[in-house]
Formats: structure tokens, C-alpha cells, sequence
């Protein structure tokens, strides 16, 4: 491809050659350049792509994207004088729309549906998929689980990929058949124009609160409620949580038509008469959408931020003409990996995974579950290794106030001694005067848990989540709770 055609959108201009280059691929990791490439030049928290510019010339790119002259600095390793250089005020942007140039634009035979929001948004977006496959749409996604193209599953690295990889998918979904895309949006994707190049057709937020404040994310809290706010200057249609206090803030400048939900009258599709229910090994929670939508609906999933993301999901779907008794069937049989996923082990007692990994997550999680009245609320968990004690102090205190019986274990205990970490977690149960039992090992925790199941318990392990791994000492063993409980039932005999 000529590099005046990926360049069309970019906002690049020409500092030296020729725009007639013909480019035979795009890469920003210099370790990855291959003859007659292009080079990304990328300025990241760690590192600077222009200090690898003479590497990837030495692996024979043809060209080089920058955001600074560096001819200098080539000249005096007595190379660039014969390589094509491109300048840009922002080389992320830029590569987002080379990127899409790149691939045909696949995103224009897609619609994409970008979820965006703290917490929620992993429920939401596979809820959407959920139904609109039912619904007889091809749909595919992109999360911080993983990618599904069709039936290929592939481990995420981040919850959105860099613009390239996007784009990638883009296009072998394309290839595919896919007629939808429903991805989660992160406030860096955002920040670092990840998700440029293209525009949403449903932009989504959930809720907001403060999170990823700090030196490699957002400076505050208003970069990080703006970032957020850029989705709806990207979208045609923005789809929002009316009962958020940061909702007006998010939709400041935005471009899109407006749909809220929630669970007031202001909104335009409103959740009420809200039911808390209790089943053989589930709990969950039924109620009604009224307002543009009107039906009932019934979720094996606990909780008001339940009621949330079904809500969200629903109204996403009503807005692309889907028959409401699909969207209830899809909602009543959802399970997402990792996220209040019910393990049924008992008819005497609950089980779930969920991915509650600090003390914010694990409170909001604990304060639902004790809405169901339990005879024992059980929460087991881990913190991880060489990460902050402040985490493992805090989520002790909250398990040690809020659980009937705390189970301490292990997690990713990383280069740290795991008694070490259970010390730590320990110190924080200890001010609460809370039951607690340490078991060092996980699979020896979870036997316990299920052994010493008592009718009317709710038994949260807690942490691991999605995870299929255990990171000890900078490798990374393969444990997956699923299996570990599998493998438990059938020690017991409870298969």
C-alpha cells in the first residue's frame, strides 16, 4: 500500500521522501520490522519509539512515522538519508487511522457497540453478546477476558487493544461473517486513541468512580471523567446510566443522540419493582423494565449492579429492534466467567466466583450478598504478591466486617512468601474481631469451604476470577477454579 493512502486520515506530513512509498507493513514494536515496513515511532510511560528508530531501519523499514525530527540523530549513525519520514503531532492518532487504512476500513461493515464505565462492563458486553446471538446476529467481542472471533477465543492482554490490533480483528471478523462488535472501551483506549480511526454506532457507559489515578494513568479524577466523556464524541448513538452522578459530566460536548436508563422516573427506560430471589444453589434478582420498554425480567445473578448491567444490556438491544422475550430468555440463563458465576456444587448452598480483587470490589460484592440474608456469608480470598500491603490490609478489614467466616489463602503470590501476604490480610481481619481460617493453599481452601457448607450459606472465592493461572515466583502454573471445585465434588462424592 502506497504510504499516501494510509495517510489520508492521519494528520501526517512529509519530512523527507516520498508519500509514493510503498509500505508493506505497520509495526510500533521495533523488535517485529520486517524489509519495506513502516515504523510507528511510539512515546509510552516506560519507553521511547524514537530511541529504536535505528533498530528498525537496521531490520529494513522504509519508512518512519515521528513526532520529532530525528534526522540529526540518523545522520549521525550514518543512516535515514534514503528513508521516507512522516511527522505527526500525535503518532497513537495517527496509527489508529493508518491502522484502519490498513485493514479496508472494516469497521464500515460492522456495527460497533463500545461499553465504557468502571465496573460493569465486562457483565454488560458479554449480556449483549449473549442476546444478540440469540437473536440471530453474528456477534463478536473484544474485553478484558478475552476476544471471541466466530469460535476462537484468545486471551485479552488489556481490556482494549492497541489500534492495530483492533483493527486486525476488525477485519477477520469481517472475514468471518460478523455482523456485530460489542467491546468494552477503557479510559486509556480513550486517553491514548486506541479506539480512533472509526465511529461507534452505540456508545454505553455504566457508572463511574475514582479508579486508575495515578502516574502511568490519569493525573485526577477530571482526566479521568473526561477521558470517559470522549466516547459520546465518537458514537452516533450514547446509551447512559441516568442515576450516575458523573452522567452529565460525561456527556459534556458529546455529538450522539441520548438514551438513559436506571432505576428513577427520569430515565427512559427505568428498572422497578425490584425482587431479591433464592433457588437451588443461586441466588438472583427479578424485575420490571418500564418506560419504552415494558416486561419482566429474572436474572440468576445477585444484586442492584445487576439489575444495572441487564438493564443497560436490554435497552442496547431494544435499540437494534430485538424481540424482548429473547432478550429475558437470554438474561435469565446469563452466566459471565469470573463475574458472580454460580457454581452449582449443592441444593443446600450457594457458590460463585467473582473477580473482586480489592476492597472496593469485595465490599459492594459482600453488602449485596448479605442483602440475601445467609445463615453464613463465606468469603475466601487471597491478595497478591509484590503489589501493595494497603490492598491486603484493607480487604481483610472488609471481609473480616462484612463476612460471617473469612478463608485466607493464596493468590498470584508472585516473588512473595504467601504466609507473608496472609499476614498482612490477617492484620486487617484482626481489627474487626471477624471468624477467620488460613489455609495456604487454594485448592486446600476450597475443599474446606464445600466440606463445611452449611445449609443457607452464600460462599464467595473471591480474586481469581476469570484467571486460569497462579503466578509464583515469575511463572505461571495453570489453576483454574472451576476446575479446582470439579476436582473437589468428586473427591467428596457430590457428583
Amino acid at each position: 500500500m502506497k504510504l499516501s493512502e494510509l495517510c489520508k486520515d492521519a494528520g501526517c506530513r512529509l519530512l523527507q521522501g516520498s508519500m509514493d512509498t510503498d509500505v508493506t507493513g505497520i509495526f510500533y514494536d521495533s523488535r517485529k520490522v520486517t524489509g519495506g515496513s513502516l515504523f510507528v515511532c511510539i512515546t509510552g510511560a516506560v519507553s521511547d519509539g524514537h530511541d529504536y528508530a535505528v533498530k528498525a531501519l537496521q531490520s529494513g523499514a522504509a519508512a518512519l512515522l515521528v513526532t520529532r525530527d530525528i534526522r540529526e540523530d540518523l545522520k549521525k549513525e550514518g543512516l535515514g538519508e534514503d528513508v521516507t519520514i512522516i511527522i505527526t503531532d500525535d503518532s497513537r492518532y495517527a496509527l489508529a487511522f493508518m491502522s484502519a487504512a490498513w485493514f479496508g476500513n472494516p469497521a464500515k461493515k460492522l456495527k460497533i457497540i463500545g461499553v465504557t464505565g468502571t465496573k460493569g462492563k465486562t457483565t454488560t458486553t458479554y449480556l449483549i453478546r449473549d442476546i444478540l446471538q440469540r437473536s440471530g446476529y453474528k456477534t463478536d467481542l473484544i474485553g478484558t477476558i478475552e476476544i471471541i472471533i466466530g469460535d476462537e477465543h484468545i486471551a485479552a492482554e488489556h481490556t482494549t487493544p492497541e489500534s492495530y490490533l483492533i483493527q486486525e480483528y476488525f477485519a477477520r471478523m469481517v472475514e468471518k461473517g460478523t455482523k456485530i462488535v460489542v467491546m468494552e472501551v477503557s479510559s486509556q483506549a480513550l486517553m491514548l486513541h486506541r479506539t480512533q480511526g472509526f465511529t461507534f454506532d452505540i456508545g454505553v457507559f455504566t457508572n463511574l468512580s475514582p479508579d486508575h489515578i495515578g502516574p502511568a494513568e490519569h493525573k485526577d479524577l477530571d482526566d479521568y471523567i473526561h477521558c470517559k466523556s470522549l466516547l459520546f464524541r465518537q458514537c452516533r448513538l450514547g446509551i447512559v446510566n441516568a442515576d450516575d452522578e458523573m452522567c452529565e459530566r460525561i456527556l459534556e460536548g458529546h455529538t450522539c443522540d441520548v438514551v438513559t436508563y436506571g432505576l428513577t422516573e427520569k430515565a427512559d427506560y427505568m428498572a422497578d419493582d425490584l425482587s431479591l430471589t433464592q433457588g437451588k444453589g443461586f441466588i438472583g434478582i427479578d424485575f420490571m423494565i418500564k418506560g419504552r420498554l415494558n416486561t419482566d425480567v429474572q436474572m440468576h445473578m445477585p444484586g442492584r449492579f445487576s439489575v444495572y448491567n441487564a438493564l443497560c444490556a436490554a435497552v442496547v438491544c431494544d435499540s437494534l429492534g430485538v424481540n424482548p422475550d429473547i432478550m429475558k430468555e437470554a438474561v435469565r440463563e446469563a452466566k459471565v466467567k469470573g463475574r458472580i458465576e454460580m457454581i452449582h456444587v449443592s441444593d443446600e448452598f450457594t457458590l460463585m466466583i467473582d473477580y473482586a480483587h480489592n476492597a472496593m470490589a469485595l465490599e459492594s460484592l459482600l453488602t449485596t450478598l448479605k442483602e440475601y440474608k445467609p445463615k453464613r456469608l463465606v468469603s475466601l480470598f487471597g491478595c497478591g504478591g509484590n503489589r501493595s500491603r494497603l490492598r491486603r490490609f484493607e480487604m481483610g478489614e472488609v471481609s473480616g466486617r462484612l463476612a460471617d467466616l473469612t478463608v485466607i489463602t493464596s493468590d498470584n503470590p508472585r516473588n512473595e512468601e504467601p504466609l507473608d501476604i496472609i499476614a498482612d490480610i490477617k492484620t486487617g481481619i484482626l481489627k474487626t474481631g471477624g471468624k477467620y481460617v488460613e489455609i495456604p493453599d487454594r485448592r486446600d481452601a476450597i475443599k474446606y469451604v464445600i466440606e463445611n457448607g452449611q445449609p443457607g450459606d452464600v460462599i464467595v472465592l473471591a480474586g481469581k476470577g476469570h484467571e486460569d493461572y497462579q503466578e509464583i515466583k515469575g511463572e505461571k502454573h495453570h489453576m483454574d477454579e472451576r476446575e479446582l471445585i470439579e476436582d473437589v465434588k468428586k473427591e467428596l462424592s457430590l457428583i
